[in-house]
């Protein structure tokens, strides 16, 4: 059974590596990214250590609540009572310092990426 969708016929594309294991080491040599082509045209992907590392840092980012209940207890119980007092300067200090680090930041432009 196929079906159609936009004008595309499933039963006609190809599935691209199903069956097929991912080979995953480092490059010994640059440490970098490589893609073999074997003998049959497919190829093997080499993922960095760099990358690996990425991908721990962004899963131990998802594994952290997206709400720190605690504070949030602390600045209501404080807004409620009356004693939280905003600091203009504190945040204004802040805002320079996230400002700061966000320029240090490589450009996407410079690093060759495309948003196109």
């Amino acid at each position: 059974m196929s079906s159609k969708i936009s004008g595309i016929d499933g039963a006609q594309i190809a599935s691209v590596g199903a069956g097929r294991s991912v080979q995953r080491s480092q490059d010994a040599v640059s440490g970098g990214a490589s893609a073999n082509t074997s003998n049959d045209g497919s190829q093997n992907v080499q993922i960095t250590g760099t990358a690996r590392q990425l991908a721990d840092l962004e899963q131990k980012v998802r594994d952290l609540p997206a709400v720190n209940v605690d504070r949030v207890s602390q600045l209501r119980t404080a807004i409620e009572q009356g004693t939280y007092t905003v600091r203009p300067q504190h945040i204004a200090d802040q805002l320079m310092s996230l400002e700061q680090d966000l320029r240090k930041l490589p450009d996407a432009h410079e690093s060759g990426a495309s948003g196109e």
